[in-house]
C-alpha cells in the first residue's frame, strides 16, 4: 500500500516564494508509484494541502485533511520550507508531538542551526573557524564608531535568525551601519554583525541514509554581485557556480570532512548544506543550511549529479530509510 506523504512547503518568512519552488522541484522528484503526495502550504492565515479533488483546510490537531469523501492521513512530512516554520524547529516539534516522521534534522538541531550566532558558539569548542562577530538585539543601542573598530570594514550585518540572504547587507563605511541595521531588522529581532573575510566562497552537501554519512562534492561560488546576495542566488548567470571546486583534492577532502564532522555534532539529519569561506589556507563556517534550496539549479542536485547520482534516487533513498526507522 503507497504511502501518503505531505510535501510541506511555503512558511511564515520571505523565503515563502523560494520554498514553493523547491517544493515543486521535489514533487517531481519523488516515487509517485511508491508514494501518494500532497503538497500541504503553510501560510499564516491557513494551512491548505492540495489533493485531486481540490484544496481543502488541515486539521491541525492530527494533521489530517478531510475532503467530505474521505480523510487522509499522513504517513511522512517532507518539510521543505526555508524560514520559520520549518528551518526552526517549530513545526519539527509539532510532528513530533504527532508522532509523524519527517524528512529534517530534530528539534534541537534544527533551532540551533537557525540561530547564526548560537552555531558559530556552540560549534568553536569543537575548532570550527568563523568569522569575528557581534550580535545586537532589538531596541539595543549600537554605536557604529566602537563596532566597526571592533571588526572592521568592510563588513556584513546580516539577521541573525533567516536565509536565502534577505536582509543581509556589505557595508564598506560607518554611514552605511545604520541603514543596514534597519534593514536586516524587518527581517528578525536579532541581528549578526560579522567581520569580512577574503577568500573563496564554497559550500557542501551531506545527507544521512540509514546510518551512512554520503557527503557530496565541494562547489565554488563567485557571485557578480558585492556577495552571494538573493539576486545572485536565484536570477540566472549572477553567479559562476562550479561543482567540484577550483581547489586542491585535499583542501577539498577537509572541506568536506569537516562538514561532516559539524553534521555529527550538531546531529543532523537529512539533506544539509554548510557555507563556508576559505581564506588564507583556512577554512571559515558561514552557516548551516539544515532545509538547503532544491530546485533544479540549487547547489545540492548540482552536487548529487556531480556525484553520478540521480536526485530522485537521493530523495527516495532518504525518505524511505526514514520510514524504515519508525
Amino acid at each position: 500500500m503507497k504511502k501518503n506523504i505531505a510535501l510541506v512547503a511555503g512558511g511564515y518568512s520571505s523565503e515563502y516564494v523560494v520554498s514553493l519552488k523547491s517544493a515543486e522541484s521535489v514533487y517531481q522528484w519523488l516515487d509517485h508509484d511508491q508514494f501518494d503526495i500532497y503538497r500541504v502550504i503553510l501560510t499564516r492565515e491557513s494551512w491548505t494541502a492540495e489533493t485531486p479533488e481540490g484544496q481543502y483546510p488541515v486539521n491541525l490537531s492530527d494533521f489530517s485533511v478531510n475532503t467530505g469523501k474521505k480523510t487522509i492521513r499522513f504517513d511522512f512530512a517532507y518539510i521543505i520550507i526555508h524560514g520559520t516554520p520549518g528551518e526552526d524547529g517549530k513545526l519539527q516539534g509539532y510532528f513530533d508531538m504527532l508522532g509523524i516522521p519527517y524528512s529534517t534534522c530534530g528539534v534541537l538541531s534544527a533551532s540551533l542551526t537557525f540561530n547564526k550566532f548560537f552555531t558559530k558558539t556552540y560549534l568553536e569548542p569543537f575548532g570550527v573557524l568563523s568569522a569575528a562577530c557581534r550580535l545586537v538585539k532589538m531596541g539595543e543601542q549600537v554605536d557604529p564608531a566602537s563596532v566597526i573598530d571592533e571588526l572592521g570594514l568592510p563588513c556584513f550585518v546580516k539577521p541573525n535568525n533567516g536565509g536565502s540572504s534577505f536582509g543581509v547587507s556589505k557595508i564598506t563605511s560607518l554611514e552605511e551601519m545604520d541603514e543596514a541595521l534597519q534593514k536586516a531588522g524587518k527581517e528578525d529581532e536579532e541581528i549578526i554583525i560579522e567581520s569580512f573575510l577574503q577568500g573563496t566562497e564554497l559550500t557542501c552537501g551531506l545527507v544521512r541514509i540509514g546510518r551512512k554519512i554520503i557527503v557530496f562534492p565541494v562547489t565554488e561560488v563567485v557571485p557578480k554581485n558585492e556577495f552571494f546576495d538573493y539576486e545572485a542566488k536565484y536570477v540566472k548567470g549572477m553567479a559562476d557556480e562550479i561543482t567540484p571546486a577550483r581547489i586542491p583534492a585535499d583542501v577539498s577532502k577537509a572541506c568536506q570532512d569537516l562538514s561532516a564532522m559539524i553534521y555529527d555534532k550538531l546531529n543532523c539529519r537529512g539533506i544539509v548544506r554548510v557555507d563556508y569561506i576559505l581564506s588564507s589556507g583556512k577554512l571559515y563556517m558561514l552557516e548551516v543550511n539544515t532545509i538547503p534550496g532544491m530546485t533544479a539549479t540549487s547547489f545540492i542536485p548540482q552536487q548529487i549529479k556531480a556525484m553520478g547520482w540521480k536526485v530522485e534516487e537521493v530523495l527516495n533513498k532518504l525518505v524511505n530509510s526514514i520510514l524504515e526507522m519508525k
